[in-house]
């Protein structure tokens, strides 16, 4: 089987033998490979885009393009990947809280197939990975502390060395542009949320604004989904018993299902206290959703994109 962290970690080497290239700085931290993709360093597009493909396991790929959403035209990361559950639910998706006493960041990447986390989503896809090494990577403003790297190592049944992670803030331009790099992610996540088997689904393709990175870390995160939310657009190509059921499945996969559509994220997120849990979870996923169902051969699609909160969210007069 596939090893998510052996193909990640040669994408790695690739950004250290390229470090300056890539805009990024490396150190050693308690023994394990540090990439500053945004914190001290300056990061940039490509480093977004490696961090992108790391996060997916090696399984994905992804590009830049420029797309027009409504009038505007806007440069977006197009991902793509022939195997959608393993890719991102059992490696992209950001499920793992690493937190120590001096460090917390959210963790994604294919060290969550080594430590199990979530355990519940990582059932669902069926896949495990036996890698003698793991990659993480971290949504945030700090490089991980030592006890952080422990922490980690020890939940992969690794020693440190044997452990590579990046980090990015989300208010820097690689951390933009690896959130809207989740947009096939969102997808096949909300799918599965609604009961549909992940290893069903055969190829996923996508693409959403990067966002503007903006300083205040509230501005940053609401730009970043909102991406996403009122910008993403997915095709998900899967077997389906019946078209009916891909019927309903994507007009409850789209984020205008939610009650709390319309509204630019971060007043959303304001509004609930800034707790991510009291957010309808029917509202993270794309704008819009294609659904081709290889069984039958007919194509169903749900969703739209929102010119005016991508303008409103990104501040573009």
């Amino acid at each position: 089987m596939l090893s998510v962290n052996s193909l990640s970690a040669k994408l790695v080497d690739e950004m250290v033998a390229r470090s300056e290239s890539y805009g990024v700085l490396t150190k050693t931290v308690a023994g394990a490979t540090v990439l500053d993709c945004g914190v001290n360093a300056s990061g940039g597009l490509e480093a977004g885009i490696m961090m992108t493909k790391i996060c997916m396991g090696g399984l994905g790929q992804c590009h830049l393009d420029v797309k027009p959403f409504g009038e505007l035209q806007l440069t977006t990361l197009l991902v793509y990947t022939d195997h959608p559950a393993v890719a991102t639910l059992a490696s992209q998706f950001a499920g793992w809280r690493i937190k120590t006493e001096d460090y917390f960041a959210m963790g994604s990447g294919p060290a969550r197939a080594l430590a199990k986390k979530p355990k519940e989503l990582l059932e669902l896809t069926g896949y495990s990975d036996s890698g003698e090494s793991a990659v993480l990577v971290l949504e945030s403003g700090k490089l991980p502390t030592p006890s952080a790297v422990f922490k980690v190592a020890e939940a992969c049944g690794i020693s440190p060395d044997r452990l590579r992670i990046l980090v990015a803030p989300t208010a820097s331009v690689a951390g933009m542009t690896q959130i809207s790099g989740r947009v096939v992610e969102t997808a096949v996540h909300r799918t599965t949320d609604l009961g549909f088997d992940p290893k069903r689904i055969r190829c996923g393709a996508g693409y959403a604004p990067i966002a503007p990175p903006h300083p205040d870390f509230s501005e940053a995160m609401g730009r970043s989904n909102d991406a996403i939310l009122y910008g993403g657009v997915v095709q998900l190509f899967l077997q389906a018993e019946s078209d009916e059921e891909i019927r309903d499945l994507a007009r409850r996969g789209v984020s205008s299902s939610s009650p709390q559509h319309g509204r630019p994220f971060k007043e959303i997120f304001k509004e609930a206290g800034k707790d991510f849990y009291k957010i309808d979870p029917s509202l993270f996923a794309p704008a819009r959703l294609v659904l081709t169902n290889l069984a039958t051969g007919s194509t169903l699609e749900a969703g739209r994109i929102e010119e005016r909160l991508l303008r409103q969210s990104f501040q573009i007069t």
